[in-house]
């Protein structure tokens, strides 16, 4: 017999197991004065579609505990089955029939549970997803921030609403990622001190949605946050943060990434030794990671290519300039096509590693090449300061250089357009 897939789905998306959804039905009778009577066997009946049509009560406890309806979750009704009884004289019955429908259907309305669950908590997820294509193209910026508080804000609203707590801490949740991609946001245009409210606002949230991909997330921003403000001790505490987070354990993709940002902090210390052997640490745990893992859209931009750009930038900073510019390469022949802003970044990254050996005219051709990139999006703040660094650096190395002074107009005409 065909499993109820809806009910699959919607279980696989709320994080119930079969005891759980039938303790939170159950829940739910006890609360309206009924006896919880449902199973860990009762639910797997559902799942296997073996009952097809819970009695009015389950329903509305499975409504409530999803926030949509019976036939939503995959039930459908039998086919009606009419009784044989003896015909009465028409105004006694249609009389008889007017008054059962108001005793019964009208409090049945009067007493519909909050449609607050599941749904609500797909549909705002749906909306993150809008939000990180965008950044993938464009990068920060007010209206992308704007867009992510106000998805938060609409989550936390329904907090209010939902009647079970694993609904609510999935509402928790679904707002401290967007509370986490506005502080991205914000700390992408170089936004830094509406980064720090919102990543402490986001931090708060993951707590309470006991959500460690979220807390990994949000410790990641922190120590970006720290490297942008010169604090590369606290970046590198903050890397060691996401690296203790519980999704780390779970799954390597995230452990790579905490290692990978630990690492360039470290290399901001000046502390080669302890920056290869976090990338190492980055390596490995890539190395196990399975593709099949469904991930939030957030840590899609993270994977070998980018590995290999965050790479490129501990190399560059600990003094290995031409093996920076390698990896750099490698990168930017990976870097998936619609991450336009990663690929400029990485772009400059090159430049810069082959203004430290010296290749200045090679440099300056590959930074033109950043504006090209990004042609019809302003810059982010991030990618402004990475090429004031390449800038001040060419000067600093070539003040003479016509190429250098070339680049320099160009670089004064895009920074004043965007």
């Amino acid at each position: 017999m065909e499993g109820n897939t809806s009910l699959i789905s919607a279980m696989r998306e709320a994080g119930f197991k079969q005891a759980e959804l039938a303790e939170a039905v159950n829940a739910h009778l006890r609360l309206h004065g009924t006896e919880g009577t449902v199973s860990d066997r009762t639910v797997r009946n559902w799942l296997t579609a073996k009952s097809r049509w819970p009695h009015q009560r389950q329903r509305e406890a499975l409504e409530a505990v999803f926030g949509c309806t019976a036939e939503e979750l995959g039930f459908r009704p039998p086919a009606a089955i009419l009784p044989t009884i003896e015909l009465e004289p028409p105004v006694r019955r249609r009389n008889f029939l007017t008054a059962t429908a108001v005793a019964v259907v009208a409090p049945a309305q009067d007493s519909r549970p909050s449609r607050v669950g599941t749904s609500d908590v797909i549909r705002l997820r749906s909306g993150l997803d809008a939000l990180m294509a965008l950044d993938d193209k464009r990068g920060g910026h007010e209206g992308l921030e704007r867009s992510a508080l106000s998805g938060a804000d609409d989550a936390l609203d329904k907090v209010q609403q939902a009647s079970f707590q694993r609904i609510r801490q999935r509402l928790f949740s679904v707002a401290a990622d967007y509370t986490a991609t506005a502080a991205w946001s914000a700390l992408d245009a170089r936004q830094l001190e509406r980064t720090q409210r919102h990543l402490d606002r986001a931090l708060y949230l993951a707590g309470m949605a006991k959500d460690p991909v979220v807390e990994l997330r949000v410790w990641n921003s922190y120590a970006m946050l720290a490297h942008q403000r010169g604090l590369h001790t606290q970046a590198v505490d903050a890397g060691c943060a996401a690296q203790a987070t519980a999704i780390t354990r779970r799954d390597p993709l995230f452990a790579s990434l905490a290692h990978a940002r630990t690492a360039i902090g470290h290399s901001n210390l000046g502390d080669r030794t302890a920056a290869l052997r976090s990338l190492g640490y980055a390596q490995e745990a890539l190395g196990k990671t399975s593709s099949d893992e469904p991930r939030p859209s957030w840590i899609a931009f993270y994977g070998g290519s980018e590995l290999t750009a965050m790479t490129a930038i501990v190399q560059d900073r600990i003094g290995d300039p031409s093996r920076a510019e390698a990896a750099s390469h490698r990168a930017l022949s990976s870097i998936p096509k619609q991450f336009r802003r990663n690929r400029a970044l990485a772009t400059t990254r090159l430049a810069l590693a082959q203004l430290h050996q010296r290749d200045t005219d090679q440099a300056c051709a590959t930074a033109s090449t950043v504006f090209d990139l990004m042609k019809g999006y302003p810059l982010p703040g991030r990618m402004r300061t990475l090429l004031g660094d390449f800038h001040r650096d060419l000067i600093t190395l070539a003040p003479d250089a016509r190429v250098a002074q070339e680049w320099g107009d160009r670089f004064r005409s895009e920074w004043s357009r965007t």
